[in-house]
């Protein structure tokens, strides 16, 4: 015979329950929001940085032909991201683009060299990488003027690491926060268990028999929450590549996996050990505190 308030209790358990999944998905959902700002932001600080580069002005003297072997020889160099040559015509017609005059019709003349453009890896963009590289450069025999804008370096990367320290402040500050509340939901779900816990002490069962079904039971509830919590990142990521499709370009898929395997592990292992510490705590109380 089913006792009248056993629905009841049933009802209870199960509200406790999605309860404790609901604010787990909702801490986890931030802490993955925080993960992809930030790995957003580090491929978006490389982007900027490899977009420093030089200017490679060649003598007039040398030949197309060795100045194409010069610019396959720094295609091979560690630190080159990509290069582009441009002859005579093709810098004339990208500096009147800019200036939006015709400078040869006026001067009668090309005035500039062939050069090369060089794009610099993100870990070299930094002032004293930059300058042993326009050092080699220079050694060049090849090579007249080397240009890049310093005052440009040196302020980008004073605005990455300050954005960076922000950043990384601010992630663990929010790490804090979510294992807090994710370790005080889960207590208060061991807490309204208390009296079964102290009830299967007093017929013989053991600590480990006791512990484990809470345990697994929370660790499946850590991993339905990263699974609702990915899918509600997926759905923002959505709908921002809808609105800025030049996000997708600032996404690397290996990140964007470390991101998930980290969610999951972060909503398992937090839920382990908040009902580890929770249940130990029940199983070695007095009987009076129970009621307090």
């Amino acid at each position: 015979m089913i006792h009248p308030e056993e629905p009841y209790y049933r009802r209870r358990i199960a509200t406790a329950q999605i309860t404790t999944v609901i604010s787990i998905t909702l801490v986890l959902f931030l802490m993955g929001l925080m993960g992809l700002i930030v790995l957003h932001a580090k491929m978006l600080s490389d982007y900027v940085r490899e977009n420093i580069g030089f200017s490679i002005m060649i003598k007039d003297d040398i030949r197309e032909s060795r100045i194409l072997e010069f610019k396959k020889s720094l295609d091979l160099q560690s630190f080159v991201k990509s290069s582009e040559y441009l002859p005579r015509d093709k810098a004339a017609k990208k500096l009147m683009k800019d200036l939006g005059e015709d400078f040869v019709e006026f001067l009668g003349y090309n005035p500039l060299l062939p050069g090369i453009e060089l794009r610099i890896k993100a870990p070299y963009a930094n002032r004293d990488s930059l300058s042993l590289i326009e050092t080699r450069l220079m050694a060049r025999p090849e090579v007249k003027e080397v240009f890049y804008q310093k005052s440009l370096v040196d302020a980008i990367n004073r605005n990455v690491e300050k954005i960076s320290l922000i950043l990384l402040g601010f992630s663990g500050i929010l790490l804090f926060i979510a294992i807090v509340l994710i370790n005080n939901t889960i207590r208060l779900s061991v807490y309204s268990k208390r009296f079964i816990i102290r009830s299967m002490q007093l017929v013989g069962a053991t600590e480990g028999f006791i512990r484990k079904p809470l345990v697994i039971r929370s660790i499946l509830h850590g991993v339905i929450s990263a699974f609702f919590a990915l899918l509600m990142l997926m759905a923002l990521v959505y709908f921002a590549l809808e609105e800025i499709p030049e996000l997708l370009e600032l996404s690397a898929p290996v990140m964007l996996i470390i991101l998930v395997a980290a969610l999951f592990i972060l909503g398992s292992f937090i839920s382990f050990g908040s009902t580890w510490f929770a249940v130990r705590k029940y199983l070695r109380i007095r009987t009076d505190l129970l009621y307090t």
